[in-house]
């Protein structure tokens, strides 16, 4: 054994990332350049360029497919929230956890230092490649192209985003709380469909009373639902008072 083999990877190939991952490729180059950090450029010249230009452009390009999928998405949610929801999913942080679960540290070619340094696992690197390869997929292929590779990415944590961005559940505690009625409680009141695609439907129960209903394909989407209707009735109910105050 040398004395550098402990820090030697296996690199994936761009051939091998691009049927693994069914990314179809028209222009191989392009990838290469996406999972090329500068670092290797550093030590063999020879190379392509590094993948900074391409992370440029694919930070531009996921603020834009990310904002359309959340309108579309969300059709009542105020633009506060649609804020709150393009800023979680294209944080550094997240598109590093979207690389992991790609597998994307496995293809990252980088120079010797940052592999003995463990740069293929590092958050910084990989949210870098994934907006790299979003910027060579656009390129590439296009914006449908790239909405295919990431909208199935959003929906698979839309429920995990979701209650850090927004959290109707807690809004109606604070103001149920607040004017003396108690805590919320959910009851569902019924269950449809196959099992894949099962529908809920909860209310939302406040002293005796129910506030709201919602639905959803999860006890919490269906929750949620159930805590915003909740909240428009007291709001609505406020709004009177005022009015008839006035």
């Amino acid at each position: 054994m040398t004395p550098n083999s402990k820090h030697k990877r296996d690199i994936e190939t761009a051939s091998s990332l691009d049927v693994r991952l069914a990314l179809s490729f028209s222009n191989l180059s392009l990838l290469t350049r996406a999972l090329t950090h500068r670092s290797y450029v550093n030590e063999n010249p020879s190379s392509t360029e590094d993948n900074e230009r391409l992370e440029f452009l694919g930070d531009a390009v996921l603020d834009f497919v990310v904002g359309e999928w959340a309108y579309h998405r969300f059709p009542e949610m105020p633009e506060g929230h649609l804020t709150k929801i393009r800023s979680y999913l294209v944080r550094n942080e997240r598109l590093a956890e979207f690389a992991r679960k790609l597998n994307l540290g496995s293809a990252l070619r980088l120079g010797r230092g940052e592999t003995s340094s463990g740069g293929s696992s590092r958050e910084s690197l990989l949210g870098s490649m994934f907006e790299a390869l979003i910027g060579a997929i656009y390129l590439d292929a296009g914006l449908d192209k790239v909405r295919k590779f990431v909208i199935p990415l959003f929906e698979a944590i839309e429920n995990r985003m979701l209650d850090e961005v927004e959290d109707p559940k807690s809004e109606l505690q604070e103001t149920s709380q607040a004017l003396k009625l108690g805590t919320p409680s959910y009851r569902v009141i019924s269950k449809n469909g196959p099992d894949h695609a099962r529908v809920y439907e909860v209310e939302a129960v406040i002293s005796g009373e129910v506030y709201g209903q919602g639905a959803g394909t999860s006890i919490s989407l269906a929750e949620r639902g159930a805590a915003k209707e909740a909240l428009k009735k007291f709001k609505n109910s406020n709004q009177l008072s005022v009015s008839s105050g006035q």
